[in-house]
């Protein structure tokens, strides 16, 4: 079983930058994500670290699990803190490592900043570049780096050409914003960062392919089309050979069914001639073509199959017509035949 461990900091409670409210609720989302599948089977070992704002009475609500959640109170969370967890995170023998940070983040003449609570300029905050040191050292496998603050795509650019990448083997990098930009919280209702909003979606299933694996590359191509042009840009930046799913949720078709793909279609490019005997409901239906009608209909709710001069998968078996692999049906063909699934 692979190790896996994470860390999650969410920040809302500052003492000079301006005050925010929806970090906290991002981090506290993403902690419950991480830790578990979505069949419910664990997933990361999480230490989730925030600072939340003050109630009107001047005091801050205990963590729902103090198991999990270390809550900054008083003073809030200070760099002393973060960066103390952070070479923890990446020290270790673990295959993956996974560090994500809401709060507000700063630019300044050497680089990228995360800001903490107690930072009173932006040349104060901890250095971006310090934490890419931590992990390009580090002997984790793989190390995963999710920031959604102001200035965050500035992470693992060089201190002397910002325009240079600088990230080791097995690093993903994933950001709300370019360097020069900020990065937005919602309006109303639960206060939520507008890149963690969608990074939430995605690991709910969204960004899941056929077999419920969410990868980085596929959070990142969900967010990327989610957001406008005119919008927040995300970055990405990676550095690996493999896609390690950072999530599974259960499968839109289940592999037993999936793997049925090659018995069905002995011929990635020949079509399947479908009779009225596939349908159930229709006189001298055949039970073993009603089962294959079953998986047909699985294949083509998923754009693995499309019936053939028909609009429906139901009118071309009523119509004798047929139905035939997509694109994306026979790339799955190829990948059960050479049993790599």
């Amino acid at each position: 079983m692979e190790r896996r461990k994470a860390l999650l900091v969410g920040v809302d409670n500052y003492s000079v930058a301006k005050q925010l409210h929806g970090c906290v609720n991002d981090a506290r989302e993403l902690a419950q994500l991480f830790a578990w599948h979505g069949d419910g089977s664990k997933n990361f070992d999480v230490e989730l670290i925030t600072a939340p704002l003050p109630k009107p009475d001047g005091t801050i609500a205990d963590a729902d699990d103090p198991d999990t959640e270390h809550v900054c109170k008083n003073d809030g969370l200070n760099k002393d803190l973060l960066r103390d967890r952070i070479k923890a995170l990446f020290t270790g023998d673990v295959d993956i490592a996974l560090f994500y940070f809401s709060g507000h983040g700063s630019m300044t003449s050497v680089g990228g900043n995360l800001i903490t609570t107690e930072t009173k300029t932006p040349e104060d905050g901890l250095e971006m570049s310090d934490i890419l040191t931590w992990a390009n050292k580090s002997t984790t496998q793989e190390k995963i780096i999710i920031l959604d603050c102001c200035h965050s795509g500035d992470f693992g650019s060089s201190n002397v050409d910002h325009n240079l990448c600088e990230i080791s083997h097995g690093m993903v990098v994933l950001t709300a914003a370019l360097p020069s930009e900020e990065a937005q919280e919602n309006e109303g209702g639960v206060a939520h960062g507008v890149f963690t909003e969608l990074l939430a979606e995605a690991l709910n299933g969204a960004a899941a392919d056929l077999l419920g694996q969410i990868t980085p590359g596929s959070i990142y191509h969900y967010v990327d089309e989610a957001l406008g042009s005119w919008e927040q840009r995300p970055v990405f930046k990676t550095n690996i050979t493999r896609w390690t799913p950072l999530r599974q949720v259960p499968p839109e078709v289940p592999l037993q069914r999936l793997h049925k793909i090659c018995q069905h279609f002995p011929d990635p490019e020949q079509e399947r001639k479908l009779t009225p005997a596939y349908i159930a409901t229709t006189p001298g239906s055949d039970p073993a073509s009603v089962e294959v009608m079953k998986d047909l209909q699985a294949f083509a709710g998923v754009d693995l199959v499309i019936p053939v001069g028909e609009d429906h998968m139901y009118q071309a078996a009523m119509n004798s017509k047929s139905c035939k692999l997509t694109a994306l049906g026979n790339r799955y063909w190829r990948l059960v035949k050479h049993k790599r699934l």
